[in-house]
């Protein structure tokens, strides 16, 4: 396993690139730590398997350098980088069984055939395809023949990484959760440095340790679910994280803190003082549904919202709300009582976020601020 670092790294699919709306990966440097489990989540065309066939060795990025523990790989072919790919649809050998087809990378090493015998069975074992063995791989459903892709990988003892492109994409719904809790236990018992892509936050979220969210050919937000959940840094990663995503509001600077509709928001001095400082127009508040209150009675720190919808999803309820000229989503408990048409609702400060230029600033989480 290895320590994976991208340097000042960029791409263009473009000869000549004029400007970052050429690039697939805008530059950046990020590192993927030895032993990890790792998810590249994000929507289609955010750069994600860009990335991934870069560090393969699939495609040379135009610019910066890809480092296996410290070393420079640039120009090391896929073979030599010792790199696992497992892509979107399952690639085996079809003329082989399924044993053959797990053997397959260990005879090319000429490693010695009781080892070969040892190491298959061990790694059959772990993804229950000791049935299939001795099929040969047509035969197979698509969730086996995944298996089988996954195991080539698994096999070797000598792999710097496996990496994962969307490689649930042809599983079948009750499955994919079964597959997902057997790569996270295979990443507890050996250690391999993993990195999955996917645009679906719950395998992102299941397998990994930390999450690394792509927007736009950028690395927005690197964090543990907790961390991408609570505390968003980018509007991107409140929107696409969660469901319903964040609530985010296009608000204006007043003198407390900032406003939309004539509805006043305090905010922290320091909260205020990045305002000024940035002299930004674009602003933004944001607070998830989960956390937006209702109480039961008017307050100086409530405010009546319009009820505009309720959707009973069993375990809890989505409200609909219009508060000013804004609709939010509230999500509360299946319990909750909702009568009339009004909702008063509270936003806790040290869940309401203000973003600017779509970057979060730093709140100070000591007391509880209500529109």
């Amino acid at each position: 396993m290895a320590e994976i670092e991208l340097k000042s790294l960029a791409h263009s699919y473009e000869r000549h690139p004029s400007g970052p709306d050429d690039y697939a990966i805008r530059q950046m440097s990020h590192t993927w730590h030895k032993g990890g489990a790792y998810a590249l989540l994000g929507p289609s065309g955010c750069g994600k398997s860009t990335m991934l066939n870069i560090i393969s060795g699939l495609l040379a990025p135009s610019e910066g350098d890809v480092l296996f523990d410290n070393v420079r790989v640039n120009e090391l072919s896929p073979k030599d980088r010792n790199i696992a790919q497992v892509f979107q649809f399952p690639v085996v050998y079809d003329s082989m069984t399924v044993y053959d087809n797990l053997a397959f990378p260990l005879r090319n090493a000429d490693m010695p055939k009781a080892k070969i015998r040892a190491k298959v069975e061990e790694i059959a074992a772990i993804l229950e395809l000791e049935p299939v063995l001795k099929k040969k791989a047509r035969g197979l459903t698509a969730d086996e023949k995944q298996k089988v892709s996954m195991g080539r990988g698994l096999v070797r003892d000598d792999v710097s990484a496996i990496l994962f492109d969307e490689p649930l994409t042809v599983i079948d719904p009750q499955l994919k959760w079964k597959l997902r809790r057997k790569l996270k236990q295979i990443h507890e018992q050996f250690s391999i440095t993993m990195v999955y892509v996917t645009h679906d936050q719950l395998e992102a979220s299941t397998f990994a340790d930390k999450i690394a969210v792509m927007y736009e050919g950028q690395i927005v937000q690197f964090g543990t679910p907790r961390e991408l959940f609570e505390s968003p840094n980018h509007t991107f990663v409140g929107f696409f994280i969660g469901s319903p995503g964040m609530n985010l509001i296009p608000v204006t600077a007043s003198e407390q803190g900032v406003q939309f509709d004539g509805i006043q928001v305090p905010l922290p001095d320091g909260v205020m003082a990045e305002v000024r400082r940035v002299g930004s127009d674009n602003l933004k508040l944001g607070i998830r549904p989960e956390f937006v209150q209702l109480s039961g009675h008017t307050t100086d720190e409530t405010f009546a919202c319009e009820l505009l919808d309720v959707e009973d999803l069993g375990t809890y309820k989505i409200l609909t709300l219009r508060l000013g000229q804004q609709t939010i989503k509230a999500r509360v408990d299946e319990d909750q009582v909702i009568a009339g048409d009004t909702v008063h609702v509270v936003f806790p400060r040290q869940w309401l976020k203000l973003y600017i230029d779509e970057f979060l600033v730093d709140a100070d989480p000591s007391e509880a601020v209500s529109v």
